[in-house]
């Protein structure tokens, strides 16, 4: 009886133990021996959820990239204009020389604005610089009067840039800037449409002046096009994101379900165990009453 009793009174307090850990913790397990299968779950389902934001962080990286090329095309686009407008004054038979190298000069500054802001840096990363991010990709040139652009940024084929915004899932960043202007091969590139402007405002060629406005509108529609892609990728990182905070969501219920306690039927199980281990105690007064001391006297 008494083997029997101490062996009850242990499992009682055991069980009242398990309960109290877990009240203390609020979790099911603490420890690989309470449950191996249910650890190796909870220990799965953690290493997803630091994937999974790891996976945010890129997303919400390459939406803060997305965004400032976009703005840097715009402004781009912006100068574009301008530099058509001015291009087409010029073209009036009405101007005169002085009137067309006021026009040439601001011209010029608005050329040096649009590199400006191809030339932005986000993050110690230009922007359109291909996988050389650390190379300011354009430069302008003016050696013995002639005007020309040069692009420093890579030139191997694809130098967009890559980022993996899910398991198995990647998506390439327009970060090649060469095609932006077809400054790649070098063939009617901005540069020398910008060339031919100055030279004809120079010589006063109205005809050619107003044969360019075409080229400038062509130059136009292809970074149109390119902030059309960029708003086409944007898209594509928005949908990445909202379903990075769904699948988060999922994870940590299911992380919750198997580590989480209840703690209503916790504390319920823990009384329970509490009062029959008290049970217990009460009833092993009086099966181990009987002592040595009684069978002396």
């Amino acid at each position: 009886m008494s083997q029997n009793f101490l062996s009850n009174l242990n499992n009682n307090m055991n069980n009242v133990y398990k309960y109290q850990e877990q009240l203390s913790s609020l979790k099911q397990v603490s420890r690989p021996s309470d449950d191996p299968l249910k650890v190796s779950k909870i220990m799965d389902l953690k290493n997803e959820i630091k994937q999974n934001k790891q996976y945010k962080n890129t997303i919400n990286d390459a939406i803060d990239f997305t965004n400032v090329q976009d703005s840097a095309l715009a402004n781009a686009t912006n100068s574009l204009q301008l530099i058509h407008t001015l291009t087409q004054q010029a073209a009036n038979g009405t101007y005169n020389t002085q009137d067309r190298q006021a026009i040439k000069t601001e011209i010029q500054n608005e050329v040096e604005t649009m590199m400006d802001s191809l030339n932005t840096n986000f993050g110690g990363r230009y922007v359109f610089a291909g996988q050389n991010s650390t190379t300011k990709p354009f430069t302008v040139n003016k050696d013995y009067g002639a005007f020309s652009l040069e692009y420093n940024g890579s030139k191997t084929g694809n130098d967009n840039l890559s980022k993996e915004i899910a398991r198995g899932v990647s998506v390439e960043l327009k970060t090649d800037g060469s095609g932006l202007f077809n400054l790649k091969d070098g063939t009617g590139n901005i540069g020398d449409l910008f060339n031919d402007i100055f030279t004809a405002l120079d010589s006063d060629n109205v005809g050619d002046l107003g044969n360019l406005l075409g080229r400038i509108e062509s130059q136009i529609d292809n970074t149109v096009n390119k902030r059309t892609d960029i708003g086409a990728i944007q898209n594509r990182l928005t949908a990445a994101l909202n379903r990075n905070d769904s699948e988060y969501l999922n994870l940590e219920t299911s992380l919750s379900t198997n580590q989480d306690i209840d703690l209503a039927e916790t504390y319920m199980n823990y009384t329970m165990e509490m009062t029959a281990y008290q049970a217990s105690l009460s009833m092993g007064t009086k099966i181990l009453q009987t002592n040595i001391m009684d069978y002396v006297r």
